[in-house]
């Protein structure tokens, strides 16, 4: 009987030290609630269904994934990923105190409201995708596409160097 008991305590450590037990957690992924300054930070930022992030000066590895109801305020970011939103309150992203934003990936931002993506280099997109709010897009550097289709209203901003295609609601951006 002490055997068989020893061998039931036993086997979730085991499990747990095999990796069997709970789902991974993702320790690289960092949830933005409020503030987070100039700081380096490994993996994703994920910003929670109805949270407020605000991003100063922070460099961001992975992606920025902003939930529904959220808002994120990102100036003088720098993010190796993408920044990505569905049904967001607002995203902004931008420059601070007369630099630039940097975003490797792409700006993807759908079924949301507005917000303003202005002075930032995009290594990729920026789209635009069946937004309800004004959309402010300016000043900024995109090495791809700059691709807006279905936001009501469409999207104004102008001085928008893009190397790819400007189309839809933003070819005169």
């Amino acid at each position: 009987m002490n055997r068989i008991l020893a061998c039931l305590v036993a086997l979730p450590l085991v499990a747990v030290s095999l990796g069997l037990g709970a789902a991974p957690a993702h320790a690289d992924d960092t949830t933005c609630h409020g503030t987070i300054g100039a700081v380096s930070l490994d993996g994703n930022v994920i910003v929670p269904e109805g949270a407020l992030c605000r991003l100063i000066g922070t460099r961001v590895d992975g992606n920025v994934q902003v939930k529904s109801g959220a808002v994120l305020k990102a100036k003088g970011v720098r993010v190796g990923g993408s920044v990505q939103a569905e049904n967001h309150e607002r995203v902004v992203v931008k420059a601070l105190n007369g630099g630039r934003s940097h975003v490797d990936g792409s700006i993807q931002l759908k079924q949301g409201d507005g917000g303003r993506i202005a002075r930032t280099d995009v290594g990729s997109d920026i789209q635009l995708f069946t937004n309800v709010g004004l959309f402010v897009v300016e000043s900024n550097h995109v090495d791809g596409n700059l691709q807006c289709k279905s936001n009501n209203p469409k999207p104004t901003g102008s001085n928008n160097v893009v190397q790819g295609n400007k189309e839809d609601q933003c070819r005169d951006l």
